[in-house]
């Protein structure tokens, strides 16, 4: 019996985690002109942006509970614990199948544990949870303090999100024709964060990419806390100049202990576009759970 972490893709975990830890990763859907893919699995973000810039139909859906049920049956037979760091609800409906699986699963396999964490983060917010817990695990730290700090971990993760192009957002109900026509003709980037219940929220404004950029990294000195023993999260569609300038930033500015790096996949790509950028970190910190970091 082992203590298993695991998560979806949306959270964009970076290959090189994927690769040291053996995480399990479940990848979300997308359907693009009509053909299920598998984010991470048969479809990566270079050929993702690509076909999105082609101007093809492409849309997403969360993980199925059959689906669900399929990835959990295996850990269930091993006689595995489990601990699922989820995309947000506010977001996607991830939570809700994943439960209704675990109920099914729990039918043949009655002793099966399995702790399901609504994490409200997108992205690397909560693929820089998942990094941690799977430190601490490395260095020692129990199942129930795995738990107990992916809670912690998730009430504090703050995101600083930013976009060039505003057509995607448009077209995804997220920005009303006024504004995106507005903000188009007036260089304005949407200022994006992830509010208390888990729901992308754009709360400023600015004029020009590169005053977009330092704001993000603003709200970083803002918000963060003890940043100079912190692993940064640092994520980024297609734009890779800007993604060197904030690490650059973050360590010449904050001095922050590391920078954990990452892609933006499907699932939150399809609806920002390839200019997406984006900065998580911790607002509070806690020695009971730095100590195994």
């Amino acid at each position: 019996m082992a203590f298993c972490i695991i998560t979806d893709s949306a959270s964009d975990v970076p290959e090189n985690v994927i690769k040291e830890y053996n995480l399990h990763v479940m990848p979300t859907p997308v359907t693009i002109e009509g053909t299920d893919y598998f984010d991470g699995e048969t479809i990566f973000p270079d050929e993702f942006y690509q076909i999105q810039a082609s101007g093809k139909n492409i849309l997403t859906y969360h993980i199925s509970q059959y689906m669900f049920y399929e990835h959990f049956l295996p850990f269930a037979k091993r006689g595995d614990e489990v601990l699922y760091l989820c995309f947000s609800t506010g977001i996607a409906g991830t939570y809700n199948a994943a439960k209704l699986a675990y109920e099914q699963v729990l039918e043949e396999h009655p002793d099966f544990k399995i702790t399901i964490i609504d994490t409200k983060c997108a992205s690397l917010g909560y693929g820089l949870i998942v990094e941690k817990l799977l430190r601490m695990q490395k260095n020692g730290a129990p199942g129930e303090l795995l738990i107990e700090a992916a809670h912690f971990f998730c009430q504090h993760m703050e995101h600083a999100v930013t976009v060039s192009e505003l057509d995607y957002l448009f077209k995804g109900g997220r920005l009303t024709r006024t504004s995106f026509l507005a903000g188009t003709v007036l260089d304005i980037k949407p200022i994006i964060i992830v509010d208390e219940n888990g729901s992308l929220k754009a709360v400023e404004k600015t004029r020009g990419w590169k005053k977009a950029q330092k704001r993000i990294l603003d709200m970083v000195g803002e918000k963060g806390k003890n940043l100079e023993n912190q692993e940064i999260g640092v994520v980024y569609g297609m734009d890779r100049e800007a993604f060197k300038y904030l690490k650059g930033e973050l360590i010449s500015r904050y001095h922050v202990k590391g920078i954990l790096e990452g892609r933006v996949g499907c699932a939150i790509g399809a609806h920002t576009g390839p200019s997406i950028l984006g900065i998580v970190f911790l607002n509070e910190t806690n020695d009971k759970y730095d100590a195994y970091l």
